[in-house]
């Protein structure tokens, strides 16, 4: 038996994608430990550990410094708290697996047994990438035992750059998204949001980021005013004033998934 020890720049109350999907399964047989990015505190350096859902327990650092993610300069804060929790907490045979690169110099304070890089989107293709990102992906592929890839553009991307890689596609999760909500758990607010829109509806789901094609959603809406353009998702490293407004394009939000 192991443990998993998980790197991400994403936070597990964000939305639920990848890493929900998967880690969620592993934890039915094994703890899983995932460690996200430090937020910012007034206050002295800390970890916060939450329980989300059975076998997974969530660290979060909160850090006094400015800076963002997995920076030089908070990987410094924290390396002694995760040491510290490791050291209350005792990790079996742990395997490290890494969503970001940028974490890789916390591998110092894990003994890993196995290292894991789940490569679900070209990070240094984003907007504000940093800069040793790169150099930082390439020690990470020389230490990991195993690679997998979100999708088939990752895995032709990668397959060249490490002997052990595997397209292992993002896809929906079926458990989580099938169930229909009961009318009594759907509130006034919902029927708000969802009612005034006319149909037919054309919808999106997800993250709304640079890798929209903004345009893209304007000149559908252009092409007939009577669909209706649903965006349904937080709007992260983009100005909320760069997306269209038109009549027909309605952007909600991230909403509760009921």
């Amino acid at each position: 038996m192991y443990d998993i020890i998980v790197f991400s720049h994403l936070r597990w109350d964000f939305v639920y994608q990848r890493p929900q999907h998967l880690l969620s399964r592993l934890a039915r047989g094994r703890r899983v430990v995932f460690v996200e990015e430090p937020v910012r505190t007034d206050g002295a350096a800390r970890i916060e550990a939450s329980f989300p859902c059975p076998g997974v327990t969530v660290l979060r650092p909160h850090s006094p410094l400015q800076s963002h993610g997995f920076a030089d300069d908070q990987l410094a804060v924290i390396a002694p708290l995760l040491s510290a929790w490791c050291g209350s907490n005792p990790l079996l045979q742990p395997v490290v697996w890494f969503y970001t690169p940028m974490a890789l110099p916390l591998l110092d304070v894990v003994p890993a047994q196995r290292v894991v890089y789940d490569c679900m989107d070209e990070l240094s293709a984003f907007d504000f990438a940093p800069p040793e990102l790169l150099d930082r992906e390439a020690a990470l592929l020389a230490r990991a035992d195993l690679v997998l890839t979100g999708g088939p553009s990752l895995f032709e991307a990668k397959k060249a750059r490490h002997s052990n890689v595997h397209c292992f596609p993002s896809a929906v999760d079926v458990a989580h998204f099938a169930p229909a909500p009961a009318p009594s758990r759907v509130g006034d607010a919902e029927r708000r949001v969802a009612e005034p829109i006319g149909s037919p509806r054309l919808g999106f789901f997800g993250v709304i980021d640079e890798r929209l094609d903004i345009g893209l959603i304007a000149s559908l809406a252009a092409a007939d005013a009577n669909w209706q353009i649903v965006m349904v998702g937080p709007v992260v490293k983009i100005d909320p004033a760069s997306l269209p407004r038109l009549p027909n394009v309605h952007w909600l939000g991230q909403q509760a998934y009921d």
